[in-house]
């Protein structure tokens, strides 16, 4: 399979931000790119080459028309953590896929899933929609990133890291991460989507080393110049500030992977070694500090850096 010949890929989740940043790659590489999203009118207007087309994944028919003519998909579900509406939407997607004939389903499943049922509806979820996928008769590769570098970049994080040298995340300092961001999971997705011999695959992916919260505190701290400390935030905390921007279902629906890690069942779940993924896709992803150094921290901070 090459990239070199361009596709059309159906990225679905294109308005969020990890389907946005896939949906971004894959139209810059010059692959005719389309999206289904309820909102049309509100689509990312920063996602040029990028065509969106109203409707609902719950909707056969929509999702049906949205997978018309391409010869790719990319998936991310919504913030949705109920199973059978989750369930509704991965065989919605399935079916289009195949009757569109599809070459590949690329799965992002937005996070590391346990081994065994956790009762967590962000497990549980995910776990049923790649079952789904997985039994449709398209070839499948799932990627399974751990929690996202871009996070920390928001209005939450942002200023109090910048400006006071702070870094408040809902993850216990002992709790080692392989941090990635948003730009490093689109150039993985990318690479499951075209590179050979990868149907069938689930990889847990992640960028550069995996790191504790001091350690990642450091990383921030040579990427900024500036000393930082990590604080450990209460999950519960963190659900009741997210919930104010995005509603309290899909706020509990997010922190529970962050119960879950606070808890300890799973210490080493967002943890790994990255280099078996990134060798099996072919790509080099960006180191923390390199990540940081990158970015204009300016833009959350009152004083100048």
């Amino acid at each position: 399979m090459s990239e070199e010949i361009h596709q059309r890929c159906l990225v679905v989740g294109a308005t969020g931000f990890q389907g946005g940043a896939v949906a971004r790659l894959l139209a810059g590489r010059g692959h005719r790119v389309r999206s289904l999203t309820r909102r049309p009118a509100v689509a990312r207007p920063d996602i040029a080459g990028v065509s969106f087309v109203a409707g609902d994944l719950g909707s056969r028919d929509d999702v049906m028309w949205a997978f018309k003519g391409a010869t790719h998909a990319v998936v991310t579900m919504p913030l949705e953590y109920d199973p059978l509406r989750i369930e509704t939407y991965a065989i919605h997607i399935a079916e289009a896929a195949l009757e569109s004939g599809v070459t590949r389903i690329v799965y992002n499943a937005n996070t590391r899933v346990p081994a065994d049922t956790a009762g967590v509806a962000a497990f549980e979820t995910r776990r049923i929609a790649e079952a789904v996928l997985a039994d449709c008769g398209v070839p499948l590769v799932v990627l399974r990133p751990p929690v996202y570098l871009d996070n920390l970049f928001s209005p939450w994080n942002g200023p109090a890291l910048v400006d006071e040298g702070v870094l408040a995340y809902p993850l216990p300092a002992d709790r080692r991460v392989a941090w990635i961001s948003h730009d490093d999971l689109a150039v993985a997705v990318a690479a499951a989507l075209f590179n050979d011999g990868l149907d069938g695959r689930v990889l847990d992916i992640g960028g550069g080393q995996a790191v504790d919260g001091n350690e990642l505190a450091a990383a921030f701290a040579e990427g900024l110049g500036r000393p930082v400390a990590y604080q450990a935030l209460p999950p519960a905390a963190f659900e009741a500030a997210l919930a104010k921007a995005i509603g309290p279902n899909a706020a509990a629906g997010v922190a529970g992977i962050y119960h879950y890690m606070a808890e300890g069942p799973d210490e080493r779940l967002m943890d790994g070694d990255p280099r078996e993924a990134e060798q099996a896709l072919g790509i080099k992803l960006t180191s923390i500090a390199g990540w940081v150094a990158a970015q204009p921290w300016q833009t959350w901070s009152s004083r100048p850096l």
